[in-house]
């Protein structure tokens, strides 16, 4: 009986909590005092509780273009492969022979392309397109990838920026990575060659990096931004072996490695842009929600919004979580698996997900947000509860079993945005790669 007492008053104050700060969203302008709050950061990171939800996309795009058109952040980048998002950013730019941004998205082929691939992104890069067309060249906003996948594209970009900046070190980079050629661009096949040859091509990648490094200055006025994008796909293949030399031989957790390149892509742009650039960050909430917020510091897991935090200082990034009660997604059922719209259930008892949808039934609101960093207003969303999380992996009639990370909200992130209900992203129909390697936790994320 007193723990049914104590529950009820826990309930009470958390909708209570959110039901007094809740901001109502309807439309674009119903984000200025929000985006307001983000002017003085210098990164704004948009979460999603899932890749294939189409509400969380559309309002990641609304809040980029008022930063972007309102603020002078510099650029986004996102939880992507970086060549397939650099050949995007040239489309930005009047850089690449594509007529449409739809064009301009058939670069995405790695699975699952519907990730960037898809309606909400093709408008934004059209209207970033537009954007840039009425700015001088160092005053463009620009779109960059910050993942860890694209061994081999990779590779390829390597040899074909250093072509134009350095032959001969193109033909000792070619050379070097031919360490990889017996495993015929399979990941999954180096990494079962890391089993038995613990070596592998370490070595190798990490030479090349160190030589191109060491012609920065030579070439830096010539050839600038051919030299930055080799060195930044040098600088993957030597984090992609390491992330699957770690994932086949458990030196140290695989997200580690690919959240610490994440962070470190990200000080790189940075330093590209100045002292006082400003940068956004779209990618998962298991990725930008603060780990010593959750589970994932008991299981020494780290992420970008984290590591954020402890490299800007919290006062200079934002935190930005998404969330629902129930509704539709796009994923797959398997890895490298068909693209399925899927129905969302309603959220956990006694989660996040369902204190929200009980404060917005009583507000008769289906998407709003809450802004997190006052704690004397708050306080009552530190509490720990589940949150849901859901991968390109899903399976909605297992989600009471998993797809729930313990989370402490006004710790996690500044300020949380919620769709009660939310539909399915819209994806582009095209062929993908089904050569690579799963993401392993949670789900795919």
């Amino acid at each position: 009986m007193l723990f049914s007492v104590v529950m009820n008053k826990i309930i009470t104050s958390i909708e209570d909590v959110i039901i007094e700060n809740a901001q109502p969203l309807h439309e674009r302008r119903d984000l200025s005092a929000l985006v307001s709050k983000f002017s003085q950061s210098k990164v704004v990171m948009l979460g999603e509780a899932s890749h294939g939800t189409q509400e969380f996309y559309e309002w990641r795009r609304l809040i980029s273009e008022e930063l972007i058109s309102q603020y002078g952040f510099n650029f986004i980048a996102v939880e992507g492969d970086w060549p397939p998002c650099a050949e995007l950013n040239r489309f930005l730019h009047s850089e690449l022979k594509k007529e449409t941004a739809r064009e301009a998205l058939g670069y995405f082929k790695r699975w699952p392309t519907w990730m960037w691939a898809n309606t909400e992104v093709m408008k934004l890069a059209q209207w970033m397109k537009t954007y840039n067309e009425s700015r001088s060249k160092d005053n463009k906003a620009s779109f960059f990838g910050l993942d860890v996948y694209s061994l081999f594209e990779s590779i390829d970009e390597v040899i074909k920026q250093l072509r134009k900046v350095n032959p001969g070190l193109a033909r000792q980079a070619r050379e070097h990575y031919a360490c990889f050629s017996p495993f015929q661009r399979d990941e999954r096949a180096y990494a079962r060659h890391l089993k038995f040859s613990p070596a592998g091509c370490e070595a190798q990648v990490v030479k090349v990096l160190t030589d191109m490094l060491k012609i920065r200055v030579e070439n830096i006025k010539d050839h600038f931004e051919e030299l930055f994008d080799a060195e930044q796909n040098a600088r993957i293949v030597k984090n992609a072996e390491d992330y699957y030399r770690t994932m086949i031989l458990g030196v140290e957790d695989s997200w580690n490695v690919r959240d610490r390149h994440m962070i470190e892509t990200l000080e790189i742009l940075f330093k590209r842009f100045g002292p006082e650039s400003k940068g956004i960050v779209w990618a998962h909430n298991t990725h930008i929600g603060d780990y010593r917020a959750t589970d994932m510091v008991k299981e020494n897991l780290v992420n970008i919004g984290g590591l954020a935090r402890e490299k800007w200082g919290a006062e200079r990034v934002s935190l930005v979580g998404f969330g629902t009660y129930q509704g539709e997604v796009i994923a797959s059922n398997a890895w490298d698996g068909p693209t399925q719209k899927m129905a969302v259930p309603p959220g956990r008892p006694a989660s996040y997900e369902a204190h929200f949808h009980a404060a917005a039934q009583k507000i008769h609101e289906n998407a709003f947000y809450v802004w997190l960093h006052d704690d004397d207003k708050v306080g009552a969303l530190s509490q720990v509860l589940g949150h849901r999380a859901i991968g390109v992996v899903y399976n909605p009639a297992y989600e009471r079993l998993g797809n729930y990370v313990p989370t402490s909200l006004s710790r996690r992130y500044d300020g949380f945005i919620f769709i009660d209900r939310t539909s399915a992203l819209i994806p582009f129909a095209q062929e993908f790669k089904r050569e690579d390697i799963p993401e392993t936790w949670p789900q795919g994320v």
